[in-house]
């Protein structure tokens, strides 16, 4: 079974023939080794510093950021939300929130710290005032991943196995792949990535992930019956500008989303949900496509595109506008 991206087998056809698929696994993730040289370089949230209340690495990094823009620190404590909510200060002046490098280290209250273990933010992310988004976020990412990685498959397979065919002949056919094609389609990620950012701060998150899901399933329909080559790549090219917008615009609402005490850990939960999709949707995309099914594969892509667009619509909350929350209560 192929599961190598369309992309990678355009880009670097030359490789796999001539050095195999190692090579051509290692230079595909070469690019990306690059960002460690600047781990070092980026600082830590000074959000993050001050609920683990280390106001005084907050401060340190606040100050370094202001030097580089040019400016100043304005005199004061450096407060956080909590801190004013335990003083009951009802109207906190400005000076109350700004700050000063002789600020002491706070402990913040039980369930504030942002240090919690597994167990324990797995928990929080299951409580009742988090459960519904948290299930909701987990199927819109599985949803997301299964059918991403699934429409860029189903360009490979759509194409080059248009036919039903005996596995002898499927082998014999491997290569029969067109790769203009998948070109083409790949380059829907352009669009498809300036649509969200667009769509993202005019429409709101979850009107724009839900709209482009609903799209997505009209591009699909289709799908269902053997098409001209032209026209299932326009038709796969459209299903994956929606569906690449929704991928991004999924992973900006749901930090926004948590409260920062398990806003990491609710992303890597639901993000890690999201790999199973997209481990699975190979089995899908490829498996019933050469097996004949070619009409029940896009159905179910058809349904778990439409489930996720329905979970959107129940999320509890559009963060467009929004502050990011530190806290569980909403």
């Amino acid at each position: 079974m192929n599961t190598v991206s369309p992309e990678v087998k355009h880009s670097l056809q030359i490789v796999m023939p001539n050095l195999g698929w190692r090579w051509l696994l290692a230079l595909s993730s070469l690019p990306t080794s690059f960002l460690l040289l600047f781990y070092k370089l980026t600082p830590e949230s000074p959000r993050y510093l001050c609920l683990k209340g280390r106001t005084a690495d907050a401060i340190e990094v606040l100050e370094k950021i202001a030097r580089v823009n040019g400016r100043e620190l304005p005199s004061g404590n450096l407060v956080s939300d909590h801190e004013i909510e335990l003083q009951q200060i009802d109207n906190p002046s400005e000076d109350a929130r700004l700050l000063s490098p002789t600020t002491n280290e706070i402990k913040h209250p039980l369930g504030m710290d942002s240090n919690l273990g597994g167990i324990s933010s797995l928990s929080v992310l299951l409580s009742p005032k988090l459960a519904r988004s948290t299930v909701l976020l987990w199927a819109v990412f599985f949803g997301n991943a299964f059918s991403y990685y699934g429409l860029v498959l189903l360009t490979t397979e759509l194409n080059g196995h248009s036919k039903c065919m005996s596995h002898k002949l499927q082998t014999e056919k491997s290569e029969d792949v067109s790769y203009k094609s998948i070109f083409i389609a790949s380059f829907a990620e352009i669009p498809g990535l300036l649509l969200s950012a667009v769509a993202v701060d005019k429409l709101g998150r979850k009107l724009s992930m839900s709209t482009m899901f609903f799209i997505c399933c009209i591009f699909l329909l289709p799908l269902v019956f053997h098409l001209p080559e032209g026209l299932t790549t326009g038709l796969l090219f459209l299903a994956r500008i929606c569906i690449t917008a929704t991928f991004t615009i999924v992973y900006i609402y749901a930090p926004e989303m948590y409260p920062t005490s398990v806003r990491t850990t609710g992303v890597g939960i639901a993000s890690s949900v999201g790999r199973i999709g997209g481990m699975i949707c190979p089995l899908v995309a490829v498996g019933l496509v050469h097996g004949c099914h070619q009409t029940v594969a896009v159905l179910l892509f058809e349904i778990i595109v439409l489930l996720s667009g329905i979970c959107v619509v129940f999320l509890p909350i559009e963060t467009m506008g929004q502050e990011l929350r530190d806290s569980v209560q909403v």
